[in-house]
């Protein structure tokens, strides 16, 4: 395992996009530059090949390519978490043997997508997995994309699996994440990350041990100053810094009529910002000249109001 494994699954770390100059190349420049923000931002790892990312839509050579190319940039200097969900079992496993030889810290996987899976047979599923993987895993509890919750109950038998490291928890549902907290109790060494940025605040309150936020790929340095915050008990910072969170989802993320305004929005942003293009992975399409101009007026709005935001 790599000098970074006793730092992992803790703080910031964003699902990182993938940044596209075509359907079936990365933008190399763009991606230097967004991985250089990030760091530069504090962050406490990346996470690429999830949601944020748009996983599913891209080939298999593309994630490779992403894998050597961001473990290439980074340089040991954060954790690296790879996802290698897939409807095909060897197809996660030849990923995370090259993720790991590429010198990936941790890998991440949801429950297959397309056919729902029953819990007895995710936890079957989980145990095969997690016997042929060359690194540390993280669960992914992403339903809404999935049509899967991975039950407290399943978390509970998957955690006492060697390997098995921690959640990370999209359900956007405080219930089921304090449920998992209380029962994974009894193995402090398992984390548990947030996903939905609207609940980070509350999330590190209640013993989160840190966020995978989509928002830190345009602001990084924002969420690890809530991150810090949260953790020293400066619940005024907290508030402050969580408000600003709260406008970023009520504006840039509520631009657009589609369940992919979230990425469109994001990589909409770090166009403008001049860090990397905004391609999008058919079926999705980049924001048009009229939600762009929208977007434009938002983020010069975030600016303002991070400019004169003094902790």
């Amino acid at each position: 395992m790599s000098e970074t494994t006793g730092n992992l699954l803790k703080g910031i770390i964003p699902p990182m996009v993938t940044p596209l100059s075509s359907q079936d190349e990365i933008d190399r420049g763009g991606l230097k530059k967004l991985i250089e923000h990030l760091i530069a931002g504090g962050v406490h790892g990346l996470f690429i090949l999830g949601t944020t990312g748009e996983a599913p839509a891209l080939s298999y050579r593309l994630r490779y390519d992403l894998v050597q190319q961001v473990c290439k940039q980074v340089r040991k200097r954060v954790p690296i978490y790879v996802g290698i969900t897939d409807t095909a079992f060897t197809e996660s496993v030849k990923l995370s043997h090259f993720a790991c030889e590429q010198g990936a810290d941790a890998l991440v996987v949801a429950p297959p997508y397309y056919l729902p899976v029953g819990q007895a047979e995710l936890i079957e599923y989980f145990e095969h997995l997690v016997s042929e993987l060359p690194l540390p895993l993280v669960l992914y509890n992403m339903p809404g994309c999935t049509k899967v919750i991975i039950e407290p109950n399943t978390v509970l038998r998957v955690a006492e699996m060697p390997g098995i490291i921690g959640l990370k928890d999209s359900s956007a549902n405080m219930l089921y994440f304090n449920q998992v907290k209380q029962m994974v109790a009894i193995r402090p060494d398992f984390k548990i990350l947030i996903g939905p940025e609207e609940l980070l605040a509350e999330a590190l309150v209640f013993g989160a041990d840190g966020g995978v936020s989509g928002g830190a790929n345009m602001f990084p340095r924002l969420y690890v100053d809530l991150y810090e915050a949260a953790v020293a008990r400066r619940a005024e910072d907290v508030k402050i810094l969580y408000e600003i969170i709260l406008k970023i989802s009520a504006t840039i993320y509520s631009t657009g009529h589609h369940s992919s305004n979230v990425v469109k929005g994001i990589k909409c942003i770090l166009s403008l910002m001049g860090i990397c293009d905004d391609f999008m992975a058919e079926p999705f399409h980049r924001f048009r000249a009229a939600e762009r101009a929208i977007i434009k007026k938002h983020l010069n709005n975030i600016l303002e109001i991070l400019s004169r935001t003094i902790l």
